[in-house]
């Protein structure tokens, strides 16, 4: 069997909805031994849809099954003096432990960095957090809302020109948490690398307003430059450069070069408004872009996203389809690549979930399992990693601590 970049790494993860378990994710699809501990009633992306049917089963959620692949399930109630002993004695034996408990709640639950690292100096502790473990805000509990907001992109989304005024827009799902995941991952291997050559763990604290705000591009460079406010795209400079509807769906048109106006135009046959004064360069196209939308709308509009992005391909227009889920499920580039994967799940159909964004040439990313079931590999983990008996473990189910 072919070895996998992360084989040997043993992480053990507490993570609620996406943050963590993202993280632990990506980890574990490189070849992590990854060990999720839950409560007793389970991660809360349990109980979040879709759902088959629309029936909720906490082993069946669609969210749940994409952030879980490949890890063993372990449910242990930390509120309990035996179940924080039993999750230190796993902390003591990983190289990494990733959780998202919220500051307030760590230390109750036994999220202690000293604490752990006093009895695995090389552990890589990483905390994802929605401010950071200092600062006013630090113990600020927040959703994902309040954090993509937090971090500045909701006042970037908005609408398209002529949207300035409305109110900010945020993108669908958990995105801000998706984010925090990816950033922990990041750093939590940086700190990997670290405890290989040192000898030495440390504690990697992540704000997930931070991540963010990382992220943020130019914007900041706007004021000292320029002394502008970087804000969502409203009334732009330049024309066209706008999303247009066609017969079956959006695309993006981009003529802001004058060869791709010509382009364009000679594309939708020569039309004679084209010549009028009103759009005899991009900076008068913008100046009257409420006239020049709706000349262009109409011929838009009478074509498909394919055809109009084609013809525009061919003559280097760089127009942009705009996706929709089934685009891309449909899509043959990413059936050629293999990105999306088919997962069966023990008492489900298969579903099918995007696989790995990237290609290795030597040690390949895999999708060895499902998600766990519901406390599915406790008796397992707790008889191979801590030497538990069937009677020790009769015994901590008796006490609600499995």
């Amino acid at each position: 069997m072919v070895e996998q970049a992360l084989s040997g790494v043993r992480v053990v993860e507490y993570g609620q909805m996406v943050a963590a378990p993202y993280a632990a994710k990506l980890l574990a699809d490189l070849g992590a031994e990854v060990i999720k501990v839950e409560p007793l009633g389970g991660d809360l992306a349990r109980t979040r849809g879709p759902f088959p049917h629309g029936s909720t089963d906490l082993n069946a959620s669609g969210l749940f099954l994409y952030l879980n692949t490949n890890k063993r399930g372990l449910t242990l109630n930390l509120s309990t003096e035996r179940g924080r002993a039993l999750f230190s004695a796993l902390v003591a034996r990983a190289d990494i432990l990733l959780h998202n408990v919220p500051p307030a709640e760590m230390a109750a639950l036994g999220m202690d960095y000293e604490a752990l690292a006093a009895v695995n100096p090389r552990l890589v502790m990483t905390s994802i957090t929605p401010f950071g473990l200092a600062g006013p805000h630090s113990h600020y509990a927040a959703t994902d809302l309040v954090l993509w907001n937090a971090g500045g992109i909701g006042y970037l989304n908005g609408g398209g020109p002529g949207s300035e005024q409305w109110p900010p827009l945020k993108a669908f799902g958990q995105q801000a948490e998706f984010q925090g995941g990816v950033t922990a991952a990041v750093a939590t291997l940086g700190a990997l690398l670290a405890a290989a050559r040192d000898g030495r763990g440390q504690h990697v604290v992540i704000s997930i307003q931070e991540a963010l705000a990382a992220m943020l591009e130019l914007t900041f460079s706007y004021w000292p430059y320029m002394g502008v406010v970087a804000s969502r795209l409203g009334i732009k400079p330049i024309q066209p450069l706008d999303f247009m509807e066609c017969r079956d769906g959006w695309i993006f048109l981009c003529c802001i070069e004058e060869h791709q106006w010509r382009g364009f135009v000679e594309l939708m046959g020569n039309p004679d408004w084209a010549s009028l004064e009103l759009f005899d360069n991009r900076l008068s196209r913008a100046q009257n872009w409420d006239a020049l939308k709706l000349l262009l709308q109409d011929w838009v509009k009478a074509h498909s996203v394919d055809e109009l992005y084609r013809a525009a391909q061919q003559r280097r227009i760089p127009f942009a389809p705009v996706s929709t889920m089934g685009d891309l499920l449909h899509s043959e580039h990413l059936k050629a690549r293999g990105f999306f994967a088919s997962l069966a799940h023990p008492g489900g159909a298969a579903v099918t979930i995007p696989g790995a964004p990237y290609q290795f040439s030597r040690t390949p990313w895999t999708l060895a399992a499902p998600a766990p079931r519901l406390g599915e590999h406790s008796a397992d983990i707790l008889t191979q990693h801590l030497g538990l008996s069937p009677a020790g473990l009769a015994e901590l189910r008796s006490e609600r601590v499995i």
